[in-house]
């Protein structure tokens, strides 16, 4: 288990992603995921208010939906640290502190709880003071509402604001970032964000931490897969890293009979400041790999091996 940050969550080391709950995986397979999951010993879901307004005919908040419908039938709630988002949901846009009031109202009602665990803005807002966010987000950790706050998509400029700011008057710090990081890519993480999360004693909570399925190993050239994220995924077969980094990962992968997933998220997991990747499964069979990373400890040579092929 990992405490994210300076919170009371202690937590997986592995971070169920929930976009695909009531999307590609329906509510019978999405229970069947989170079943597996827990009975592995999980404990933490991630998930966002506008899961999944992008396919037609969904509103936002499926995949809340499916998680508090699961929750309520296997009465886990006190078992699971649930996290979820606000402000990327069509009728709750921005990060107004009346629309992070309103949004989390209806984010508690979806899931069928009196708290959030983990309350994240999902893009930062440009157009709203820190100052604002913050204060409404304290509002709601003295409710009770939610228990610890993090921040998502934003800059290192705004996030040592946001920090700085509750610290000076006493407010809900940010106790984690979520951020996009993997082996193909780093440099939006390594540099000026990662040293603010360092310097306050943040988690990181990396989201796409399988490089939108490419890290899987499945995607290769020549080779047709199925799968809502396949044009994203072949991206990086177009660069001189994305092969690179697949040998490197074939070659650890067999020297530990697992699949390169599992060396990809256990790589992840060791890098400076990172307490739990979140990765998402459609089955319980492509959940497997993904909970191997857990107890798998590579080597000083093959962390160095994997770092050097994916610089």
């Amino acid at each position: 288990m990992a405490l994210i940050g300076n919170s009371t969550l202690d937590v997986f080391p592995l971070c169920l992603g929930g976009n695909v709950f009531g999307w590609t995986a329906d509510e019978a397979t999405s229970f069947d995921v989170l079943d597996a999951y827990r009975e592995a010993g999980g404990n933490f879901v991630d998930t966002a208010d506008v899961y999944s307004a992008w396919v037609p005919g969904h509103t936002g908040g499926e995949s809340e939906t499916v998680i508090g419908s699961w929750l309520a039938k296997r009465g886990r709630r006190d078992d699971i640290v649930i996290a979820t988002k606000v402000g990327s949901h069509p009728a709750f846009k921005g990060l107004k502190a009346a629309t992070i009031k309103a949004a989390a109202e209806e984010s508690l009602r979806r899931l069928g709880t009196d708290r959030i665990d983990l309350y994240y803005t999902h893009f930062d807002d440009l157009e709203t003071p820190v100052e604002e966010i913050v204060t409404a987000l304290d509002e709601l950790v003295r409710e009770g509402k939610v228990r610890h706050v993090a921040a998502s998509n934003i800059s290192p400029e705004r996030l040592a604001a946001s920090l700085e700011f509750a610290e000076r008057e006493g407010l809900a710090a940010y106790v984690a970032l979520q951020q996009h990081y993997n082996l193909v890519e780093r440099e939006q993480y390594e540099g000026p964000l990662r040293e603010v999360v360092q310097a306050h004693g943040l988690a990181s909570v990396p989201y796409f931490g399988l490089a939108r399925g490419f890290l899987t190993g499945k995607y290769r050239p020549g080779v047709a897969v199925d799968s809502a994220r396949a044009e994203g995924a072949r991206v990086y077969l177009e660069s001189e890293r994305g092969p690179r980094v697949l040998a490197a990962l074939d070659e650890v992968a067999g020297a530990h009979g697992v699949e390169p997933a599992s060396v990809a998220l256990a790589w992840l997991r060791s890098r400076p400041t990172v307490a739990a990747p979140i990765a998402s499964a459609r089955t319980p069979q492509q959940l497997s790999a993904l909970l191997a990373s857990v107890t798998l400890e590579l080597t000083a040579a093959e962390l160095e091996l994997l770092t050097a092929a994916s610089a």
